[in-house]
């Protein structure tokens, strides 16, 4: 059972995401999620930024970089694709963190991955920006990395105080449901559209302590793909953090 259940932050309007390609497949993560709230609430404001590295670890990431001033975040772009110049009091309100896809569990990466998680977690709270996990998921073809992923994720986030978005049992569940729904890029590691989406929709539930079911964004995967997906990100969180 996870330690904490929530951010500890209501509404965020700021985050940044650090990790790899599962993050950036798709046009990103933050890009739906941006659009996610646009539909579900159009007057929340919201600033995001990337930070993926093909292929990453945690340990490749030096994210003491990425809150020095007048670097991320200093400015952004309008509706109409001018440039904003920010003013922040803080840089960013959340940090989701992602780890390689086997590192918290491989023989020879899991230390690393424990000693970096915590680095990472006290860095973010160092600037003021709360630390999250992102639980990663199984390959198509090794559907047992999903417990080891999800045990590693669950004690890294009791071990470090941090809320886990528990993406490996949403596609676990949506398998599970709808094993003609893929998930996967053809590599059979990489998100789909379709598994980005619902990694899309645990996100916004999980940030936002919102369902996201009934939100009007599909991100193209037509309105009956999303509702499915959507419900089985409210399933996956309620379940896991009760």
């Amino acid at each position: 059972m996870p330690a904490r259940k929530t951010t500890g932050v209501t509404n965020p309007s700021s985050a940044i995401f650090i990790g790899n390609s599962f993050f950036y497949y798709n046009n990103g993560i933050t890009t739906h999620l941006t659009q996610m709230l646009l539909a579900a609430r159009p007057a929340h404001k919201w600033r995001s930024t990337l930070v993926g590295i093909s292929g990453a670890g945690l340990d490749w990431h030096d994210v003491e970089s990425y809150f020095r001033p007048d670097a991320i975040g200093s400015f952004s772009f309008d509706p109409r694709n001018n440039i904003v110049f920010n003013k922040l009091d803080r840089l960013f309100d959340v940090a989701v963190l992602m780890d390689g896809s086997q590192s918290p569990i491989h023989p020879d990466l899991a230390r690393a991955s424990r000693d970096f998680t915590r680095r990472h977690c006290e860095t973010a709270r160092r600037h003021g920006a709360t630390p999250v996990l992102f639980m990663t998921w199984a390959y198509a073809d090794k559907p047992d990395m999903t417990a080891p992923l999800a045990e590693a994720y669950t004690r890294a986030g009791a071990d470090n105080d941090a809320l886990v978005i528990p993406a490996g049992l949403a596609f676990a569940r949506s398998i599970a449901l709808r094993p003609d729904l893929d998930l996967w890029h053809a590599d059979r590691r990489h998100p789909s559209l379709a598994g980005t989406y619902l990694s899309t929709c645990l996100t916004f539930a999980a940030l936002f302590e919102a369902s996201p079911a009934g939100v009007e964004y599909d991100a193209g995967l037509g309105a009956e793909t999303a509702a499915f997906l959507q419900s089985v990100a409210r399933d996956t969180l309620r379940d896991y953090l009760a």
